[in-house]
């Protein structure tokens, strides 16, 4: 039990060390602009790149709301979680 949580602890700090650099190196943020310009700078980007691929993107997030939504559905309609939590 203990080996396993230390792996896990050196598990989160390599992933922070590590995606920390990777979002230095992806992200070209600008001191003077804010997230959502940065972000459309970045959707422009792809899109000059290889436009199938930033459509990809989308409809694959667009997949994965409904995919989400359809499982909540599932879980509230066909369980009894309601009950379970009192609001029933």
């Amino acid at each position: 039990m203990i080996g396993a949580i230390e792996i896990l602890i050196i598990a989160i700090i390599f992933g922070i060390i590590y995606g920390r650099d990777a979002i230095d190196k992806t992200f070209k943020k600008h001191a003077d602009e804010g997230v959502v310009e940065s972000f459309a700078v970045d959707v422009k980007d792809y899109y000059e790149k290889d436009p199938k691929r930033l459509i990809l993107i989308v409809s694959g997030c667009l997949a994965l709301i409904i995919f989400s939504v359809v499982g909540i559905y599932w879980a509230v309609t066909q369980t009894d979680i309601l009950k379970s939590i009192g609001l029933e």
